[in-house]
């Protein structure tokens, strides 16, 4: 097939995907097909003034950069999608590409702050666009002088003072003004966003940074919320090897942790913001008990979980992302599971096919990131 052939199935299919650049092809321990896909055009970016995007905003194995690899890969192997299951939605912009009016959206994940964007985003289907305008303009013009739950814990540290005081303020002002769940889920979505833009941090709440630079206060956003793409989508808060023996779709989308470094671990922050129960916090990082939200995809027992899910997979289509950092300078950032292991499990539900595409990851300092690339292990699925 032509490149500009491929061009043309990918936009008949998503308007948004870019062009590409250059297809490459070589051969590889395990026989099987890998494609390595360049990108030479950016994404175009459509902001309105005060509005968000359900991808802006830091979060640790953010695929929006690699979004046109996957709508490319579906967009060829993947025909008459009727349903799309992301069951690993820690980042959301997989499927916000596929929330469109005739297919159903699957989408999943442990950690309470997650869901709740999740649910904002993906699950509301009556506009309340100008309900939440006036009650953001409120949170905004909020003025706070005392000290608080999140002000003595946070504050000076993951904020300003002033910051933090207002965080926990608008936190608690969501409980008393939202008309309903739907309007407390949009609120505290906009909040999640607003916190992020001025933590003192480098995009997780690991650790924050020594010098607090980060002194513009805070403001609340209004989502960009597809409402009319809404009915007949599903939200989850569930494990995903428990949830995947209740549903299913035609395309699978899988994109686990990849190492040692728990979700709950980078976002306790946002999930004691989000759960408001003012949990005991301990350490210089200021973490609450996390123990509720392990992922066993950071433990020993990954493979297992992964063969496990895959087993009980009811689908057509498969799609994979894990990268190649299993030879990591520090040890926490080495994949959990084996590209042997990957393929092993997967050749039982068929066919295999690897595209792979160049991309930094997150480190720690310890890594230089020199050679990674993210891939996506693509399943045909024979039943």
């Amino acid at each position: 097939m032509t490149l500009d052939a491929t061009t043309t199935i990918v936009n008949k299919w998503i308007t948004k995907v870019p062009l590409f650049c250059g297809l490459e092809f070589w051969d590889n321990p395990f026989k099987l097909n890998v494609t390595k896909i360049k990108q030479n055009c950016h994404m175009v970016q459509n902001r309105k003034t005060n509005y968000f995007k359900i991808h802006n905003r830091r979060y640790l194995g953010n695929k929006y950069k690699l979004l046109w690899l996957i709508e490319y890969i579906i967009s060829m192997k993947c025909w008459d999608v009727k349903s799309f299951c992301d069951i690993f939605a820690w980042t959301w912009v997989v499927w916000e590409a596929f929330n469109k009016s005739n297919i159903k959206v699957i989408s999943n994940d442990f950690l309470y702050s997650n869901y709740i964007c999740l649910k904002a985003f993906l699950s509301i289907t009556k506009d309340y666009t100008n309900s939440i305008i006036q009650k953001i303009d409120y949170l905004n013009r909020l003025k706070i002088e005392e000290e608080n739950y999140f002000s003595k814990h946070f504050g000076n540290t993951y904020f300003t003072v002033e910051n933090a005081r207002k965080i926990w303020t608008i936190r608690e002002e969501i409980e008393k003004i939202s008309e309903n769940e739907d309007e407390k889920n949009i609120l505290v979505c906009s909040l999640l966003y607003a916190v992020d833009k001025v933590a003192n941090t480098v995009g997780h709440y690991d650790a924050y940074r020594k010098k607090l630079d980060s002194l513009q206060p805070i403001r609340l956003q209004i989502p960009e919320i597809n409402y009319h793409n809404n009915k007949d989508n599903d939200v989850y808060k569930e494990d995903a090897n428990l949830l995947i023996r209740k549903i299913s779709c035609d395309v699978l989308y899988i994109d686990p942790p990849y190492n040692s470094r728990q979700y709950g671990d980078a976002y306790h922050l946002l999930e004691n913001l989000s759960e408001r129960k003012k949990p005991k916090v301990v350490g210089v990082a200021k973490k609450m008990d996390r123990s509720h939200i392990k992922s066993d995809y950071c433990l020993k027992n990954a493979t297992q979980a992964f063969e496990d899910l895959i087993k009980n997979a009811d689908c057509k289509h498969i799609l994979l992302s894990y990268n190649n950092t299993w030879e990591s300078k520090d040890s926490r950032s080495n994949a959990r599971i084996k590209d042997e292991d990957i393929i092993r499990i997967l050749q039982n539900k068929w066919e295999i096919e690897i595209f792979e595409s160049d991309y930094r990851a997150f480190t720690t300092g310890k890594s230089d990131g020199e050679g990674n690339v993210e891939r996506i292990f693509y399943c045909k699925v024979i039943k």
